[in-house]
């Protein structure tokens, strides 16, 4: 749903001023909300700041704020808002932060960034899988290997469901064949339920299908693979498309691939810690071991459309990129490795 205090920047491809709206979401966060113990002091900022989100903050006000880790929080708050007002947007500041080497900002407010920049980036799609995919930029998610499938649920949501459930509630989907459950559990995202998945909030309950292709014998010795109407890395593709055309200001294919066979093999990036890793590896010409192997979830190229937007060396050639689940079958996708590691050229 989109925020009407965060309007589009003319100067920069629709780029996101953020306004009093998104400042209130930081403060409604746990380590900023206010409890049974909040001292007089951290009230009188609390209700100053959600009155006017923007409004100059002395050290006295801070200061009189009596518990150490509280005024931590907020010192911390105020630096980053005050950072991000400087720089304009929450995309220039995004950028310019992901670019400086170590991010000193509390991952919440990362994340709830990103989400904001990622709900502008999708605000004219009608696509529930694009939606849904949109979630694993800012979202960590859970991923289940079963029978070929590859599914992903929002960490969050089946952590609270597993712990009500004391089971496996991706694995109990499947054993369903994905049918649509309660309000309270989780379904598999398919073309028969997209048309409930209407918000954010919607999106989370809904199981993303990574599957790409699907694999059936014929007979006499013959297998008939396919690649799904509906599938969910096909429309990650497409939204780190947006992504990079968004912030980068340059035009990509980017697709799904079963493996890399190319002996010319230049670029890649893993958009994740573990893909990056894997992806190093493979191009080095080292083979994975087989729990390592099985870990790494999808493959994808991508193209530049205009060649001479790339590095002069690599213009035309192809950047291949990894997805991965980390040991504790958990995946952190990293967006910003597309920022910052993308081959471009001097000027863009």
């Amino acid at each position: 749903m989109h925020d009407p205090s965060l309007d589009p920047s003319p100067p920069r491809r629709g780029w996101l001023a953020p306004g009093d709206a998104f400042w209130r979401t930081l403060l409604g966060l746990p380590e900023l909300a206010l409890v049974a113990e909040s001292c007089a002091g951290e009230r009188r900022l609390h209700d100053a700041l959600a009155a006017d989100p923007a409004r100059p903050i002395d050290e006295a006000a801070l200061a009189a704020v009596a518990d150490s880790d509280a005024r931590d929080n907020w010192a911390t708050f105020l630096a980053y808002r005050d950072a991000v007002l400087g720089a304009g947007t929450l995309e220039a500041h995004y950028l310019a932060l992901m670019r400086g080497g170590r991010v000193a900002v509390p991952p919440v407010f990362v994340a709830t960034t990103l989400a904001a920049i990622v709900a502008h980036l999708l605000e004219e799609t009608s696509d529930a899988f694009e939606r849904r995919a949109g979630q694993l930029l800012h979202r960590e998610q859970r991923i289940s290997l079963n029978d070929g499938r590859v599914l992903a649920a929002d960490l969050e949501t089946i952590d609270a469901l597993d712990a009500a459930a004391s089971g496996d509630v991706i694995g109990s989907l499947l054993r369903r064949d994905g049918s649509h459950a309660s309000a309270s559990t989780l379904s598999v995202l398919s073309a028969d339920n997209a048309d409930a998945l209407r918000s954010d909030n919607d999106a989370r309950r809904f199981v993303l299908d990574l599957t790409h292709e699907v694999s059936s014998e014929v007979g006499h010795g013959l297998v008939f693979t396919m690649t799904r109407a509906h599938s969910g890395l096909g429309a990650l593709a497409r939204v780190l498309e947006r992504w990079i055309r968004h912030f980068l200001g340059v035009e990509t294919t980017i697709r799904p691939l079963p493996r890399i066979d190319d002996a010319a093999w230049s670029w890649h990036i893993g958009l994740d810690v573990d893909s990056s890793a894997m992806l190093d590896d493979l191009y080095r010409g080292t083979d994975l071991d087989g729990a390592r192997a099985q870990r790494l979830l999808a493959l994808f190229r991508l193209d530049f459309a205009d060649a001479r937007e790339m590095r002069a060396d690599l213009a035309g050639k192809p950047v291949y990129l990894g997805l991965a689940m980390g040991e504790q079958g958990t995946l952190k996708l990293k967006p910003q490795n597309l920022l910052v590691n993308l081959p471009l050229a001097a000027s863009s």
